[in-house]
């Protein structure tokens, strides 16, 4: 058994600053193997531009992948149109489609240990003619999956959410005892799948103001989340909840804890990104395969010019790495 992660890195869109921060990223000492499935022509476009030096070799199926720094290997995915900096072209769209077909494929047939996204724009894509709502769902339609659960982390904090991109007056109809009892046992089982947590401990926030307060400021937690958090106590799992949200992000609770379920986005998320903002990951849970990214996006006024960060990109990386050996049983 190889003791060597390999992870393929998707520069995401071609005009953001995803192309840079990967070649940036390959300027550094790493432990895991690292493969850019990318245009080559973008990449050399982009190394040129910034003066940054990294030599880009080619990488087939099989072999090794670098990990000594200012080195780059490249699996290349042709039709790329443009390649300019900060200049979105809806006809680069396909080549973008087509890195994260390789890279998903490459992960399920084992070719890579997992993968890593850098940001793509979903505007132009859809200019360009092609329904695209975000890697999650184009990752979950690809590994044909029921459900998958989104969960953005720092070394310090977890979060997962029971709802993702839905209006907040849509959110209650999605909070039902399925929805919840599948986002609770995915979260549970790739806690101790990716990072090696034999009984997770999670908590869970309740949807309400002070969890509902007894059912007076509403019926959610008395009729659909503290019988289903029972339920799945039956299990084995440990759930703490339903909690309210505004005390559930506290040190009295947290530190007791390995993870955090909020019930939507702005519930969880504003905590996480004040939190650890730049240094934050989003793994998406519940795929047969690792798959970490930013928390960020393009920002097409930085691209090109060299002052992006590239914290949260080195993050992923780590994490993805981290993840991939707790699959491999090498951790």
């Amino acid at each position: 058994m190889t003791t060597t992660v390999t992870l393929a890195l998707t520069p995401g869109e071609p005009a953001g600053i995803g192309p840079e921060l990967c070649l940036q990223l390959a300027a550094e000492q790493r432990s895991a193997g690292l493969v850019a499935v990318a245009s080559k022509p973008l990449l050399e476009a982009r190394n040129r531009l910034l003066g940054l030096g990294i030599t880009l070799q080619d990488w087939m199926p099989g072999t090794a992948a670098e990990t000594a720094p200012g080195k780059l290997s490249v699996y290349h995915v042709d039709g790329l149109a443009t390649t300019e900096a900060g200049k979105l072209d809806p006809a680069n769209s396909a080549c973008v489609l087509d890195t994260l077909t390789v890279a998903t494929r490459g992960c399920v047939d084992g070719l890579f240990d997992g993968m890593v996204t850098a940001p793509v724009h979903k505007g132009v894509i859809n200019d360009a003619g092609i329904e695209f709502s975000g890697h999650t769902e184009f990752l979950q339609a690809m590994c044909g999956v029921e459900r998958v659960v989104m969960m953005l982390a720092t070394d310090e904090l977890r979060v997962a959410l029971v709802t993702t991109h839905l209006p907040l007056s849509e959110v209650p109809r999605a909070i039902t005892p399925e929805r919840l009892t599948q986002v609770t046992r995915i979260l549970n089982q790739d806690l101790k799948r990716f990072f090696g947590l034999q009984q997770p401990r999670i908590l869970v926030a309740g949807l309400n103001p002070h969890a509902g307060e007894g059912g007076h400021l509403g019926r959610e937690e008395l009729d659909i989340i503290e019988p289903t958090l029972e339920s799945l106590r039956g299990e084995g799992m440990t759930l703490t909840g339903p909690l309210p949200a505004d005390t559930l992000f506290t040190p009295h609770w947290l530190d007791n804890a390995d993870a955090a379920l909020a019930m939507y986005h702005d519930q969880g998320l504003p905590v996480l990104k004040f939190q650890g903002f730049g240094r934050a990951v989003n793994i998406t849970l519940g795929l047969p395969i690792v798959r970490t990214s930013v928390d960020h996006g393009t920002a097409l006024d930085l691209a090109g010019t060299g002052r992006a960060d590239m914290g949260s990109l080195r993050q992923a990386v780590r994490v993805g790495e981290h993840m991939a050996r707790c699959q491999k049983g090498l951790n």
